[in-house]
């Protein structure tokens, strides 16, 4: 470890209304431990993912790894869960977002996962707002007075925290070490870690995580080496980190036990993050013709590679003792519309009961308002029990056939497939731009994983010039006739030009962007001078 490591970090950002609280140099001499120390590996990781990315290219398809057999074929089992994570019949979600914060910690949901990922646009002011506002709920002084004067505050019993950082591939740009941004996983987690964890630790609970878009067990092992570290620099036991990772890419689908076997003392079990899953079906497979998916309307739970992959979930997890959660139930319920209330919410207790008769121990919301059908249903399949750890679901036999089969029954792209990924996708970067990453669309709470599946569908469609019931092709000029229509149809406002200029940017490159949040990060934080 080099000496003065803070030295050699430097704050990009403006400054911050909460900065002086959370950016302490004891804080900051934290995260430039964490980037020399893990820096490199990071890279090397991420430079793995292209090369994994150029075999797929080349008609290498993902299959279990023959050097991890042993470990598939070994009687471990993860740490036991803390005491507060026996019981996770339902976890409510949502951006780090002070009022959001109160009311999910507030919701009757078992967790709450404080998210600096996928529902928070990452301006400068909201990440460090957003370390302050966890500061805060973790001493039970959260909270939140709005304009028209009403007060929110905690109450007695709240919600389980944990935290998801910015995943393996987001780069903080406001804070350099060493002359390159640091990663924002590091930097999200060092900061929450460093001010929060001892007093967690004083109230009964823990420093519990969520880990997103992890592609490798290698990336695991990355965590629970930085989680190792963390806990001997501030003097903590090993074990007291717990981390629940998201298998959302179709690689780590092949590598779930070698997942938890990395983490295993740190383990929390493993969640079906569907959406993300969606997008890196078609992100991985995105040069072959044949592995192009219809509307994203017909992509359902019970297709077969989704079912595939939720039902090898739980086998995996519960055989190792390690809980497996649930997808997420977006809608928001609406107050002036019964009828659709009605419908959505017999698709959401139809979802739930699927996954609970299937084993899971719990699952995700997204509004509050959903926490009570949730729990009625898990209620109905746990009864007194925390979980179902003890099915086993030793009939499921999975394997890689199963885990690619994209067959969608009578699936097709259509028109008007074309017309909702482009009016999503619009209406999502016009609001993350904005600075807003958790986004109301047509009653679902919409994230960035959302906004993923609609534009890397959209590049998919133009790259291979699928075509519609009608016989007309998606080409460029079809989407942009589209999108201008789509865009007439929100008008004018916000952000919306730079938007459609980034969606297009998106859909008619020649190459695949990995991740929207790449190029759109550049914009945010940005003047008007800096936003051409």
């Amino acid at each position: 470890m080099g000496l003065h490591v803070k030295d050699r970090l430097e704050l990009k950002g403006h400054h911050a209304p909460a900065q002086a609280r959370v950016l302490t140099p004891e804080a900051l001499q934290f995260v430039a431990r964490l980037q020399e120390e893990f820096g490199p590996t990071r890279a090397a990781l991420l430079h793995r993912r292209a090369v994994r990315q150029n075999e797929i290219d080349q008609d290498a398809l993902p299959d279990f790894l023959p050097a991890t057999a042993p470990v598939r074929a070994g009687p471990w089992q993860v740490a036991a869960a803390p005491a507060d994570l026996q019981d996770r019949r339902v976890e409510i979600t949502g951006p780090v977002e002070r009022k959001m914060m109160i009311n999910a910690l507030n919701s009757g949901a078992r967790v709450f996962m404080a998210d600096f990922e996928d529902a928070l646009s990452p301006t400068w002011d909201n990440v460090v707002q957003g370390q302050a506002n966890l500061q805060d709920a973790v001493r039970g002084t959260l909270d939140y007075t709005s304009p028209d004067g009403r007060v929110y505050q905690l109450g007695e019993r709240t919600a389980t925290l944990m935290v998801r950082p910015r995943g393996w591939h987001l780069p903080e740009r406001h804070v350099h070490f060493a002359g390159a941004p640091v990663a924002a996983s590091l930097f999200d987690f060092g900061l929450h870690f460093f001010h929060n964890a001892r007093a967690l630790l004083e109230r009964g609970s823990g420093p519990y995580f969520y880990l997103p878009k992890l592609e490798s067990h290698l990336e695991a092992r990355l965590w629970n080496d930085v989680f190792r570290f963390a806990q001997d620099a501030l003097g903590l036991p090993q074990g007291t980190i717990r981390a629940t990772v998201l298998i959302e890419t179709i690689l780590a689908a092949f590598e779930m036990e070698e997942i938890l076997y990395e983490l295993r003392e740190h383990s929390a079990g493993l969640n079906a993050g569907r959406w993300d899953y969606i997008f890196s079906v078609i992100k991985k497979f995105r040069n072959h013709a044949e592995w192009v998916l219809p509307d994203r309307a017909q992509i359902t739970m019970t297709v077969p590679f989704m079912r595939a992959y939720t039902e090898l979930l739980v086998r995996t997890c519960h055989a190792r003792g390690a809980h497996a959660i649930g997808g997420m139930a977006a809608f928001i319920p609406s107050r002036r519309d019964p009828e659709v209330n009605a419908r959505a919410l017999a698709r959401v207790r139809e979802d739930k009961q699927r996954e609970s008769a299937d084993g899971f121990d719990g699952t995700w919301v997204a509004h509050p308002d959903l926490v009570p059908l949730a729990t009625e249903v898990f209620t109905a399949a746990l009864g007194d029990a925390p979980h179902q750890l003890h099915r086993l679901r030793e009939e499921v036999r999975v394997g890689a056939r199963e885990l690619l089969d994209i067959r969608v029954p009578d699936g097709q792209v259509t028109e008007a497939g074309v017309g909702a990924n482009v009016s999503v996708a619009l209406q999502y970067l016009d609001s993350w731009l904005q600075g807003t990453g958790a986004a109301a669309i047509a009653n679902l709470m919409e994230d960035t994983a959302t906004a993923e599946i609609s534009r890397a569908q959209l590049w998919q469609w133009v790259r291979h010039r699928c075509g519609l019931p009608d016989g007309r092709a998606i080409d460029p000029a079809l989407y942009l006739t589209i999108r201008r229509q789509e865009s007439a149809a929100l008008g004018a406002g916000g952000r919306r030009r730079e938007a459609a200029e980034l969606l297009d940017a998106l859909v008619l490159a020649s190459e695949f962007a990995e991740f929207l949040t790449l190029p759109a990060y550049r914009l945010l934080d940005a003047g008007p001078e800096n936003r051409s």
